[in-house]
């Protein structure tokens, strides 16, 4: 598993978003989950993410695709994205 910074956002207000990229064509994107649910995270856990698909994974295309309109959105965000890595397995993700 390897991991990068793919773009880097605004230190004190860029929202991080992460691509699992599954080497097949095939990805899954997790965004900040929503500030409801984030509000109500346990102590001691800084940021949750939720995935931003219903699907365990989406084509790598779409994700991209997906992540050039945060980008147009919010062109203060950054983006991480890991290479085979277990999806998820080590991020605090929202329930």
């Amino acid at each position: 598993m390897s991991a990068v910074l793919r773009r880097r956002g605004a230190a004190e207000a860029g929202a991080i978003f992460v691509k699992v990229d599954h080497l097949d064509g095939r990805a899954t994107l997790y965004e900040p989950a929503p500030q409801s649910i984030a509000a109500a995270a346990q102590p001691g856990v800084e940021r949750l993410f939720s995935r931003a698909h219903k699907e365990p994974s989406i084509d790598s295309q779409q994700a991209e695709e997906r992540l050039k309109r945060e980008i147009a959105f919010d062109p203060d965000l950054w983006i991480v994205e890991v290479e085979r890595g277990v999806a998820g397995a080590w991020l605090d993700l929202a329930p």
